[in-house]
């Protein structure tokens, strides 16, 4: 054998891959265990993918996965009876790149030709290389189904793989694990029994453990999204939760349930405790698992909208061909018919769950922004998502919903207002809600990036309009009340000055009856975005959009009051009105338009 030993570089993909896993990647060792199970059962599941068109590939009467502990020899195998592997699908699975087998298996599916066999689940993923969190040196032996040739692949995990000839009397997969000093625990039996029960408990195929010269069952072998909910624990619900979503919380909110009728699957689902780490910046697809039959098929069909990707967990169907394409996934109609039925259940649950005030604060603080995207670009269930929004507001601490909003609305109120900005403190303190809060008229406080966007889009909500209150003029003449305020100076004289003073600047200058503490405040014009929308524009690289803002001025203000009377003969208010323009823009958040000499003359009139 030593002659026809083979020494290979791993990949470079793999060199940094491994240090990352090893170092980085996993917080509890016992994960190894996970990964490499499933890794097995994925092969398992090839095998029987392949034996579907080829009888001769079929599976062993009695199959099964073993581990086999060697407290002596230090060493863990798993063994399993799936398809197995070539010298050259060794090398490539294990030295060359880390891949994701259930990803490969879903577009190997799709980009085959008719008649061909696919590739197929049991390529070894990014989780094969968590053995070298617990092993000094892996060797894995596979025969590949069909054939009568073995192979040994090893590695310390220094930089470098060997191939070797091996003989191995039946197809499957062999790993065995020689474990570093410190990692003794895994070689108990006991130990390992827990690790599987709570990490692959659901598994199909038999797993056992050997102790005392005797293979003892370590699973169940029952996938738990099809058992009764009457006989699954919250523990075994975490406990998958954590499995299928990669994740150490606990779950937010647990769906499970089993459709039957016209179309048959059942469900497992999770709303996360904690906003998960997002691996990819600006992944926007749902991820929930399709199986069809028990067997994983593809994490990429989209069983629900975007607006729903924080859910977690399995949809599994008997509706669907195992040898399902890409293609197919994406026109069947059985698909759609599962795809709406999820969504409606999921929406189901976040209202159940949105009675319960203190609890739906938590999902809220999570996932209110993915959630308003919904509003935005989902027409068919822009309705019952806007119910489901929570915002901060001039009137109320804490959250509120635009069905409580309403119901607070002052006699003669025609609209639900809005004020749109990047940070609510800032905007429960900004000078375009003075009018609004001496009228005791109630504005939502919006603060997400998305805001900028579907209040246009939803429109209307229990038929009263939705407005930006930096939009156009804004009228609360209807709503009674208020208090008693200075007489307003005449300012038909002050007002065309200032526009001919800011022409370049502003589009319009006009009296205003919403300030009440403040001089002045900018709007945007009747038609076009806001305020909020302009700047991201700008921020953007985009221009402002919707031409030059509106500056509002509140005639009963003294400074307004000593500039009308002056007006005439103010030979310094060209400057003046640069300065209230300044004053306007800082009020909003912005910047003036020329901070060195706003400073400038804020120091003058403070020194004069």
């Amino acid at each position: 054998m030593g002659e026809t030993l083979e020494r290979h570089e791993f990949g470079a993909e793999v060199g940094r891959l491994l240090d990352l896993v090893v170092h980085a990647l996993y917080s509890e060792r016992e994960i190894f265990l996970r990964e490499l199970v499933a890794n097995a059962a994925d092969a398992v599941d090839r095998r029987r993918f392949e034996s579907l068109t080829d009888h001769a590939l079929g599976l062993p009467a009695e199959a099964k996965l073993r581990i086999l502990p060697d407290k002596e020899a230090r060493t863990l195998t798993i063994s399993d009876p799936g398809s197995g592997m070539t010298k050259a699908e060794l090398a490539q699975h294990l030295g060359t790149i880390a891949r994701s087998g259930t990803a490969a298996f879903a577009k190997s599916l799709a980009d085959a030709p008719a008649g061909d066999k696919p590739s197929l689940i049991g390529q070894f993923g990014v989780g094969f290389y968590s053995a070298f969190m617990v092993a000094d040196r892996v060797e894995v032996t596979s025969r590949r189904a069909g054939t009568e040739e073995a192979w040994v692949w090893a590695s310390e995990g220094k930089g470098d793989y060997t191939l070797a000839p091996a003989t191995r009397e039946e197809a499957g997969t062999d790993i065995v694990l020689h474990m570093k000093s410190d990692a003794e625990e895994f070689l108990e039996p006991w130990r390992l029994q827990a690790i599987i029960r709570k990490w692959a408990d659901h598994i199909a195929i038999p797993i056992t453990v050997a102790q005392d010269g005797k293979d003892e069952p370590a699973n169940e072998g029952t996938a738990l999204w099809r058992k009764p909910k009457s006989e699954v624990t919250e523990e075994q619900y975490k406990d998958f939760y954590r499995h299928v979503a990669h994740a150490f919380d606990e779950p937010w909110a647990t769906l499970h349930w089993r459709a039957e009728g016209s179309m048959e699957f059942s469900a497992l689902l999770f709303v996360p405790g904690m906003k998960p780490f997002q691996a990819v910046e600006g992944e926007r697809e749902s991820r929930l698992r399709l199986h069809v039959r028990r067997m994983f098929i593809t994490d990429q069909a989209n069983l629900l909208p975007s607006w729903l990707r924080f859910v977690q967990g399995v949809v599994d169907t008997e509706d669907l061909p195992l040898n399902v394409s890409r293609e197919m996934l994406q026109s069947t109609p059985v698909l759609a018919r599962i795809r709406k039925a999820v969504t409606n259940r999921v929406l189901s649950e976040l209202k159940t769950q949105a009675k319960d005030a203190a609890k739906y604060e938590a999902f809220w603080d999570n996932f209110g922004p993915v959630l308003k995207e919904g509003v935005w670009e989902d027409a068919e269930h822009r309705k019952d998502v806007a119910a489901l929004l929570r915002f901060r507001s001039s009137a109320v601490e804490g959250w509120t919903s635009l069905a409580d909003y309403v119901a607070r609305m002052k006699e003669g109120q025609e609209a639900i207002y809005v004020l749109l900005g990047d940070d609510p403190a800032a905007l429960a303190k900004s000078p375009q809600l003075e009018g609004f809060k001496a009228k005791g008229v109630e504005v939502l406080l919006l603060s997400d990036g998305i805001d900028a966007f579907w209040p246009d889009r939803l429109g209307t909500f229990e038929e009263k309009p939705i407005r930006s209150i930096t939009q156009g003029t804004v009228d609360l003449s209807k709503v009674a009340g208020g208090a008693e305020q200075a007489e307003a100076a005449d300012v038909a004289l002050l007002l065309p000055l200032l526009k001919d003073a800011l022409k370049e600047e502003v589009s319009e200058v006009r009296a205003t009856d919403r300030l009440v503490d403040s001089a002045v405040v900018l709007a945007a014009p009747e038609h076009g975005p806001d305020l909020q929308m302009q700047r991201m524009l700008r921020r953007a690289g985009r221009g402002g959009g919707g031409g030059l803002p509106v500056l509002e001025v509140n005639p009963r203000h003294p400074l307004i009051r000593k500039l009308a009377e002056s007006a005439a003969g103010d030979t310094a208010l060209f400057e003046k009105a640069g300065l209230l323009l300044d004053l306007a823009r800082v009020q909003d958040g912005d910047v003036p338009r020329d901070p060195a000499g706003f400073a400038k003359q804020v120091a003058a009139a403070l020194a004069g």
